[in-house]
């Protein structure tokens, strides 16, 4: 089985579903299921160069294109005249189509070039039809409207089947736009095991981040992003730090919006700037070895239809730290392997002082309960074939 992955970009820095979809290529092509990539990069970007699954890259190396796209809306969001050519020649190649995401233009352009071959396509739409977006940019949502009646409700309507992470984002996928009329599915989206040695990797990431040190310490990684709550994570913190002198915190990931330096202001006008740490993206080892290392993980978010960085903190034995509003909250309620609270810094406050507030004893059987969670809900080696299964009887 041939599946054909179609996504804006390959960047790692873009976020969880291309980590997804590189994280669990091995697991399905030992499965018998091979997974490539049409996206909007350009030929020579270095992600696309060290991309380990196939990628067809449509990016438009033009110079006066890429001088014009920051200044015209519509070409932020993507363009290429020859992704809807290239689509509809190789459709024929693949078992699959997976569209990944919305609002861009290849949703837009796949819609044209899937409607006219009749294909099987399937859309994950990775929280963009969860209505949090609709509140905190209305202009936006009356725009998304427009677009959903001229192109992207006709995709997700239309679609063999619209993949949902979890029975939480579907049930809030119809309350955004209308009308829906999609035939969803709930599908596994696992993660393969923490791989590597983990003393190791602990030595190689205490080695680059030197600020922490040998300190103790609660991880948050993901993308610095308003929506992730870093600015509630860093306020909190300075709330509950003088209960535990020794534990530091450690925010670790991309700057994608410019949010880091405000964050730094606040973490020095509250007194806490010497114990939080900023060693920005991680990858590979480095990235493991921060999960190994830290005692928990929290991702304090406003809006998370996944988070595959849940699944790699239980995975490594970590308790969770999260809200209400990441999808996956009640995996990690079910097997108490965390905390869960509101979305605000009283939320985020209540978070980190019952983690502190926990005994050794506690922190230890919370860490097993968190290894058992993964391996029951997220480990791909066992949620493969139904993967597979779901894309061949969809």
């Amino acid at each position: 089985m041939i599946i054909l992955h179609i996504i804006p970009s390959v960047n790692p820095v873009s976020g969880g579903p291309i980590e997804g979809i590189f994280t669990s290529a091995p697991i399905l092509r030992q499965q018998g299921c091979d997974r490539e990539i049409l996206s909007l990069d350009m030929p020579d970007d270095p992600w696309v160069k060290s991309c380990p699954v196939p990628v067809y890259p449509m990016g438009v190396s033009n110079l006066k294109y890429q001088s014009w796209r920051n200044k015209i809306p519509w070409l932020r969001h993507g363009y290429s005249p020859e992704f809807s050519p290239w689509l509809k020649e190789n459709i024929k190649r693949y078992d699959a189509i997976i569209i990944n995401g919305l609002w861009n233009f290849t949703s837009f352009a796949a819609r044209g070039a899937l409607a006219e071959t009749g294909a099987r396509y399937f859309v994950y739409t990775h929280g963009m039809l969860d209505p949090y977006f609709n509140r905190v940019s209305p202009l936006k949502a009356l725009f998304k409207q427009l677009l959903w009646w001229v192109s992207e409700g006709r995709l997700v309507n239309n679609a063999t089947a619209v993949m949902f992470v979890s029975e939480e984002e579907r049930a809030l996928a119809p309350k955004s736009f209308w009308p829906y009329r999609a035939k969803s599915r709930v599908v596994p989206y696992g993660i393969v095991d923490a791989p590597g040695d983990a003393k190791a990797q602990v030595k190689m990431f205490r080695a680059a981040c030197p600020g922490v040190a040998d300190r103790r310490y609660i991880l948050f990684l993901s993308r610095i992003h308003p929506k992730k709550g870093c600015d509630l994570l860093v306020e909190a913190f300075a709330k509950i730090a003088a209960k535990d002198p020794d534990l530091d915190l450690v925010i670790a990931g991309p700057d994608s919006v410019g949010s880091v330096a405000k964050l730094r202001e606040t973490a020095a006008r509250l007194g806490v700037a010497s114990r939080i740490h900023w060693p920005g993206m991680l990858k590979g080892d480095l990235k493991w070895g921060a999960f190994h290392a830290a005692e928990a993980f929290v991702l304090p978010s406003h809006q998370e239809n996944f988070g595959i960085v849940v699944a790699e903190a239980l995975a490594c034995r970590k308790p969770v730290l999260t809200t209400f509003r990441v999808a996956t909250w009640r995996e990690v309620a079910e097997y108490h392997a965390g905390f869960i609270e509101n979305d605000d810094l009283n939320g985020i406050t209540r978070l980190l002082d019952q983690f502190v507030s926990l005994s050794a004893q506690e922190k230890r059987e919370m860490s097993a309960r968190a290894r058992n969670a993964y391996v029951d809900k997220f480990d791909i080696a066992t949620m493969a074939p139904q993967l597979i299964e779901a894309f061949r009887t969809s």
